[in-house]
């Protein structure tokens, strides 16, 4: 078949090559190059661990604080509310423990074979050099913060994924130069970090070509025909496709939007800050008092994370790298105050934690790979897998209904 695939990230170009592990002839779209949106900036982690839907009861409350502090970890612009409010209604009917529970079954049962969905296409592009398994750290500053994620471990541990927690003279052998004080931590022992997400991204697209893949460049729109057919047309033209893919991250509703498919898509604005890594940080962690990571790569530590709804538009908050760094010092005294670069993209991401992947109920041949949130590095080789299943007309890899674009 010959099967086009709109999105360059890190979902829409292991998807490409999922499809051409099944000798379709695939061409890859987007406007710009390969991983330079979301997949660029990521924090970098696999993260398998990460079954615990963003809608909680613990959310819910902290809604109001959200408007009003423009630079805690999770914010809401007064700008934007208008517009997020009805992704907030879903988020707020997405987070009772009946729904969290379901939610989390989900996110399991993509997590479980992410790693070796990821096996093939890293060891074909000779790029498993760039991904290293040391385990993801979650550090705890104070006894409050670690009581209050208690039900958050309880729910990993539910869902079989592996915790170790930690007592404080492991946590410092780990990482040594935290700030004196008591600390608390959990290590997931299973998760694996990426030292370059982009160029994780570029060796894949580059693996996707060299195997007779084509990417092109270019706006894309998408809509119907008169008799209904799904169409998608570029500046030069319209492309033909017995399989169309949509894998644009935040993109992904306008095109949607077109073919008169509906879902609740909206973004996460995240905010990411390189420091130097002067004090040999070798493990990722996760503060879970500030909702950041910081992870070691090849060229420093990437501080990655909080959440801001802001929409597409809206001009970066310099204040958050800034705390970002801050807050990091006060964690590690010893790392060196100048922030290297910084960086703010966009999370394409579902009210309920879920991403959309599966066949558009009007368009028998399109299908959507889109709204992975904070987990798209993460499921981009199973989300591949999937789309490559359905294609095929065989049973997915993972039983796909609770991500259909109609469960809303």
């Amino acid at each position: 078949m010959r099967c086009l695939v709109v999105g360059a990230g890190i979902v829409g170009i292991c998807s490409a090559l999922q499809l051409q592990r099944e000798d379709h002839e695939v061409v890859v779209i987007d406007r710009n190059g390969p991983g330079e949106g979301t997949s660029r900036g990521n924090a970098g982690i696999f993260a398998i661990g990460h079954v615990v839907p963003i809608g909680t009861p613990a959310i819910v409350k902290r809604i109001p604080a959200m408007l009003l502090d423009s630079t805690s970890p999770l914010t809401i612009r007064w700008s934007y509310l208008a517009s997020i409010a009805p992704w907030l209604i879903r988020l707020l009917a997405a987070s009772t423990p009946r729904r969290v529970e379901a939610i989390s079954h989900a996110l399991a049962a993509l997590m479980a074979p992410a790693t070796e969905s990821y096996r093939p296409l890293l060891q074909s592009a000779g790029a498993a050099d760039l991904v290293q398994r040391r385990g993801w750290l979650i550090t705890y500053e104070n006894e409050e913060t670690r009581r209050a994620a208690q039900p958050d471990i309880d729910l990993r541990r539910s869902r079989g994924i592996r915790l170790e927690e930690l007592d404080e003279g492991t946590i410092r052998q780990l990482v040594p130069g935290l700030r004196p004080g008591p600390i608390w931590g959990v290590m997931l022992p299973d998760c694996e970090h990426t030292v370059d997400p982009y160029r994780l991204t570029i060796a894949l697209a580059e693996s996707f070509v060299a195997q007779g893949g084509r990417i092109e460049r270019g706006d894309v729109r998408a809509d119907m025909t008169a008799d209904g057919k799904a169409r998608v047309v570029t500046d030069t033209g319209p492309l033909t496709f017995d399989a169309l893919v949509i894998a644009a991250g935040p993109w992904s509703r306008a095109l949607r939007r077109g073919l008169g498919d509906d879902a609740p898509l909206d973004t996460e604005r995240g905010y990411h800050v390189m420091m130097e890594n002067n004090i040999d940080l070798r493990v990722p962690l996760l503060c879970a008092d500030h909702k950041f990571s910081m992870t070691p790569m090849t060229d420093g530590i990437r501080l990655g994370g909080t959440v801001e709804f802001a929409g597409l538009e809206a001009p970066p908050n310099p204040k958050r790298w800034e705390i970002m760094a801050q807050r990091s010092r006060a964690l590690l005294p010893g790392l060196k105050s100048e922030m290297c670069s910084t960086w703010m993209g966009f999370r394409p991401s579902m009210p309920d934690s879920l991403p959309v992947i599966g066949p558009s109920p009007r368009h028998p041949n399109v299908y959507y790979a889109f709204g992975h949130g904070h987990v798209g590095l993460t499921l981009g080789a199973v989300t591949g897998r999937m789309i490559a299943d359905m294609i095929a007309s065989r049973a997915p890899v993972v039983e796909p209904t609770p991500y259909r674009i109609t469960r809303f």
